[in-house]
């Protein structure tokens, strides 16, 4: 019988009554029926063995339609999709060599005793599975039959196993030469480690540069078009290839035989790490051809290569690896493990070696196309994505690169190994060279970073926290899940009306998204995984860290005691260095004033008396002196680093300072309404009320403020949003000048970088201030609106970007004559 096709992966959770489809999120009815299974022929799925955590196996294992109908034996389970099973081996998995995924059928079946076991049940993820040699004969034919396999893939591409097969059975081989160590055969494609690593950093032939980011189509298009704006010509032929989540490496090849392994390290010189020769797989230690040249690319750990490492290393000395990217780095560069783990190669590139070599093959490297070059390459033995489902492809127009980045999206979740995006580049040699080198980045080629995943993990808790405004919030204790490169254990769900709307409960099984890379949340339940176990989530009475009544008349909900419930963290906020910088305060200071009863909120810090600050545990006369000092200073700060003390919710340093330049006053602040606040950019119809009800709750600390003599002006500000010059005088007074007068009036500026002359002792928050006293709009990305980027020392990456947008760079002592009125 022919297979047909099927989800690439299937989650069967041992203790539900359901089937969950993580690769499609289908309903379990809905996948069992595509599947050509009923309910209760699925019925073996739902039997708990040992743990009762869930096991993944592949569609070779889970479609009754492929041709052999594998067999499933799970302890207690007399039969799978109608077939009687033999005797039942208690929590394993046994299927034929040869077992594959749709699509890619093998040439021929090895025969032998071999079954994939689950190594290790992680919650959620992909549990990894071996080949088990039974004899030193089977350890025997598995070895030449890895052997054959590994040569006739990378040969004429006739394996006669796929991907999955071929590593289950390296794992195998793995596991019988640790339990056999006298058995090792010279051949083994295991174990395999180059002798003498060597000392000191290696500079690289031609730096190995990072890449630039886009995040989302309309991005993909301005860079498009800003490439083509510096060549002054279209570019007719595109490569997209999948970003790799691993460590660039550069392969050097002399005679066709592998010498040397080098780290990226910082671009251009990196660590020697030959030692890892022939442990890595698709990194031949001979090519199909005596050629000499650079192999570049990617080393990384697949999903069950990594789930291997944490096995061997939880056995060792009972830790685990944090995720595959940090594990294939460790595993890269150790020297002295007792354990051996295995690593995964994909090439992406080649160079001539050295980079004046003068031969017919460096010419050609030189002037291919850069898909041409990763035939070269595939030709070569090296392994690239070329077989994998998101190989590289060439693309005519950005139409063809956005379609292809959908499908290799709409991909990811089924890989074995790791992509957090796709990169494009121009495939001609010519267009390459025409648009050259940033300091950190090609020119013509971009990084699309893919958005946050999602994963099904279990709420097994909910804690509600206080912030430094008296808000309560709850957070998601979860099962540890891996998530997009990382372990979340907590996630965000917003209040308690956000956790009664999604229908959440302790036990559910969740949906997390990692939003932005970093902070996840929770985004709903997985109700068809209830098992009936779940349990309401308790709300809180009282405010969980005073004991207090909690104001629950908005969704969020506050202790009644306000900030004052958090006074330490507020006052701890407000004399931080980007808001009234005071300086020798330390929290333990605090700590000693708020238990004296000398403080209640940051407004009696302006009233301290020097006997009260003398009298404290460890305050000299000097150290009090200092602290006094200090605070006189911060008596005199502008009133946007005061307004930003305040801690006003939905405002932060930028808004603060925008709302400062805008009213110049603080009176004027607190004469505004709502519909006043909404002419400051960045505020719009449902934040203006928001800070209107702060303002007036903040009132009573203020007027304390007001009353100790705190500076409530911003110089250089007239209200309006309009700005004098320094020759108007230290009282500001106005002179009719208009913003649109001040050197950066409407413009968008970046400070990136170390900054030198007269800025080298301002911090990023000053040269923020400073911008916006000037006129200018303060921003930290470079982008098409950018007007202006002020490149200090090392300015990386933005650099790059805004000479990619033709942005004008200026250096921070030329910045500095151009607001020398402001400094």
């Amino acid at each position: 019988m022919k297979p047909q096709p099927v989800p690439p992966l299937v989650t069967i959770l041992l203790d539900s009554a359901q089937v969950y489809v993580g690769a499609h999120g289908l309903p379990a009815d809905d996948w069992m029926t595509q599947a050509g299974g009923t309910p209760a022929e699925w019925a073996f799925c739902l039997q708990s063995v040992r743990t009762g955590r869930p096991y993944v196996v592949t569609d070779a294992l889970a479609d009754p339609r492929y041709a052999g109908n594998p067999l499933v034996e799970l302890a207690g389970v007399r039969s799978y999709a109608g077939v009687p099973l033999p005797v039942p081996v208690t929590a394993s998995v046994s299927v034929p060599v040869g077992g594959e995924p749709a699509g890619r059928r093998p040439e021929g079946r090895a025969e032998g005793r071999m079954s994939a076991v689950p190594a290790r049940m992680t919650s959620m993820n992909d549990a990894p599975s071996l080949t088990v040699l039974a004899d030193q004969a089977a350890y025997a034919a598995a070895v030449q039959l890895a052997v054959d396999a590994a040569a006739a893939y990378y040969g004429d591409g006739t394996s006669p196993l796929d991907d999955d097969a071929y590593d289950r059975l390296v794992r195998g081989i793995e596991a019988y030469e640790a339990e056999h160590p006298e058995q090792v055969l010279p051949g083994s494609p295991t174990g395999k480690v180059a002798g003498g690593a060597v000392e000191g950093d290696v500079p690289h032939t031609v730096p190995m540069l990072s890449l630039d980011n886009v995040f989302s189509p309309d991005g993909l298009t301005r860079w498009v078009a800003g490439l083509e704006r510096r060549l002054g010509r279209q570019v007719t032929v595109w490569s997209v290839e999948p970003k790799l989540d691993g460590l660039a490496i550069s392969a050097r090849y002399h005679h066709g035989r592998l010498t040397q392994l080098v780290t990226r390290g910082d671009g251009t010189a990196g660590e020697d790490v030959s030692h890892a020769i022939g442990t890595i797989v698709g990194l031949p230690g001979r090519l199909a051809e005596p050629i000499t040249a650079e192999i570049r690319g990617e080393v990384m750990m697949t999903t069950e290569q990594f789930e291997a490492a944490c096995e061997k290393r939880t056995a060792h000395d009972g830790t685990t690896f944090a995720n595959p990217r940090s594990a294939a780095a460790g595993t890269l560069r150790a020297q002295d493990r007792p354990y051996v783990c295995e690593l995964t190669f994909f090439g992406y590139g080649a160079l001539p070696l050295p980079p004046t070599d003068g031969s017919e093959l460096a010419e050609r490297l030189r002037t291919l196309p850069h898909s041409q070059i990763m035939d070269l390459v595939a030709a070569w033995g090296v392994q690239t994505t070329a077989a994998t489902p998101v190989a590289g492809i060439v693309a005519a127009s950005v139409e063809e690169i956005q379609a292809r980045i959908e499908a290799i999206a709409a991909a990811r979740a089924g890989l074995p190994f790791g992509i957090d995006g796709i990169v494009i580049k121009a495939d001609l040699a010519d267009d390459q060279a025409a648009a050259g080198f940033g300091s950190r980045a090609p020119r013509w080629a971009i990084a699309y970073k893919l958005p946050a995943t999602e994963k099904i993990t279990k709420l097994i808790g909910v804690e509600w926290n206080v912030g430094r405004t008296g808000i309560i919030a709850p957070r998601a204790i979860l099962e540890p899940v891996e998530l997009d490169g990382s372990v979340v254990t907590y996630a965000t769900l917003h209040n308690a009306a956000d956790i009664a709307r999604r229908g959440l409960m302790l036990g559910d099984s969740v949906t997390v998204y990692k939003a932005g890379d970093i902070i996840p949340r929770v985004e709903a339940p997985v109700v068809h995984l209830r098992t009936g176990d779940e349990q309401p989530i308790s709300v809180p009475r009282v405010c969980p860290n005073c004991g207090d009544g909690i104001d629950t008349s908005q969704e969020r909900w506050r202790c009644v005691r306000g900030r004052e419930c958090r006074a330490l963290a507020s006052i701890v906020y407000a004399a931080g260095r980007d808001q009234l910088d005071i300086e020798t305060l330390a929290e333990s200071r605090i700590v000693q004033l708020l238990e004296a009863g000398f403080i209640a909120d940051f407004a009696d810090l302006f009233s301290l008396k020097r006997e009260q600050v003398l009298g404290l545990e460890r305050m000299g006369a000097t150290s009090t002196d200092k602290l006094l000092a200090a605070i006189e200073v911060a008596r005199t700060r502008p009133l946007s680093r005061v307004f930003c003390a305040l801690g006003v919710r939905g405002t932060g340093r930028s808004m603060s300072r925008r709302i400062a330049r805008h009213f110049a006053t603080m009176e004027a602040i607190l004469a505004a309404g709502a519909e006043d606040l909404q002419a400051v950019e960045g505020i719009g119809p449902e934040k203006a009320p928001v800070v209107v009800a702060e303002l007036a709750e903040l009132r009573p600390l203020i007027d304390k403020l007001i009353a100790a003599g705190v500076n409530m002006t911003e110089p250089g500000a007239t209200p309006g949003g309009a700005a004098t010059t320094a020759a108007d005088g230290a009282d500001g007074a106005d002179d009719g000048t208009e913003a649109a007068e001040l050197p950066l009036a409407g413009m968008s500026v970046v400070a990136t970088g170390a900054m030198t002359g007269p800025l080298a002792d301002l911090s990023r928050n000053q040269v923020n201030e400073l911008i916006e006293r000037a006129g200018g709009k303060a921003s930290s990305s470079v982008s098409a609106k950018t007007a202006l980027l002020v490149a200090g020392e090392k300015a990386g990456s933005k650099r790059t970007k805004a000479e990619d947008l033709g942005v004008k760079i200026v250096t921070p002592e030329e910045f500095a004559e151009m607001v020398a009125a402001f400094l």
